[in-house]
């Protein structure tokens, strides 16, 4: 995939681990890892040695990934539709937002019908002392003060990796999980919509997405397959990392001829998950949904 300038690289750090603009809590507090049902071990290779779980400001974060995980959640079998997503969560590549761009993503849509699966990729090492991790967290979010680590330009192999594998474990698993593989697509939001493009333009023949969600993420072009799937994205105009980038994204997209809807909402920052309160991102996950029925990804049986 093409090789982002370096600003953008600076802009994911200032994203770590989520929403960029509340940059003056830093509240901190130890958590337990998060124990849903179901959880597959993807076996694609070693992360950090020393996985670490944490509340920044009481969302619950995950770094040094330890080893690559997909969480089910699945509807009632009633209500499901037969569609799928993999949901992969932001933080820079160097951390993961994995409740609020994770498991509350999930848990709505299977709520409406729809299995999602959230992927903990592995993500690039940062200081296994908490200490020096968020001292030099606060020091890289604000530039007062020195960070060891900083973003990649672009999404790292070992990421890619764990998004391919993630989709060719639920296109292999299709029947158990009661869904439809055409209508199988992945959602990512910031760097995890980096890796969303990423595994789109790798065009895998065993790990092609049946349609893709970039959620507040780059605006550059990308490499385009031969058949390129509809695309859903969406990004706020006052978003501080990505909103200058132009819209080179989406006219890739209409020069492909593949099917596109984009959001460019008002307000709503960087960061905001299922929407911000007091913003027009609020609710824009029914847009997607009534995107993905429009698009006849709803069908009522796989």
């Amino acid at each position: 995939m093409m090789i982002r300038a370096f600003v953008s690289a600076t802009a994911l750090a200032l994203a770590l681990p989520v929403q960029a603009q509340n940059v003056s809590a830093f509240q901190f507090t130890e958590a337990a890892r998060a124990d849903y049902p179901g959880e597959i071990v993807l076996g694609t290779g070693p992360g950090q040695p020393q996985e670490e779980w944490f509340r920044q400001d009481g969302a619950l974060q995950v770094r040094n990934t330890s080893q690559a995980t997909l969480t089910p959640f699945l509807p009632d079998p009633k209500s499901a539709t037969g569609a799928a997503v993999i949901v992969a969560p932001g933080g820079g590549f160097l951390g993961l937002a994995i409740e609020d761009e994770g498991f509350r993503v999930a848990r709505w849509l299977a709520d409406h019908g729809i299995a999602a699966f959230v992927l903990k990729y592995r993500v690039l090492p940062t200081p296994p002392d908490p200490a020096t991790f968020r001292r030099e967290l606060v020091a890289m979010r604000t530039g007062r003060g020195q960070a060891s680590f900083r973003p990649p330009a672009d999404t790292p192999p070992q990421a890619l990796a764990d998004g391919q594998a993630a989709l060719r474990h639920v296109l292999m698993h299709a029947s158990e999980y009661r869904i439809d593989p055409r209508r199988t697509g992945m959602m990512g939001f910031s760097a995890g919509a980096f890796l969303t493009l990423s595994v789109m333009s790798a065009d895998a023949p065993d790990a092609r997405p049946a349609f893709i969600a970039p959620i507040y993420g780059r605006q550059a072009a990308v490499p385009m397959p031969a058949k390129a799937p509809p695309m859903f994205a969406l990004i706020a105009a006052d978003d501080p990392l990505f909103a200058r980038d132009g819209f080179a994204l989406i006219d890739t997209w209409r020069k492909s001829g593949a099917p596109v809807e984009f959001h460019f909402l008002q307000n709503g920052g960087h960061g905001f998950g299922l929407g911000r309160a007091g913003t027009t991102s609020t609710d824009w996950i029914y847009g997607f949904h009534r995107w993905l029925d429009v698009n006849g990804m709803l069908a009522s049986e796989p």
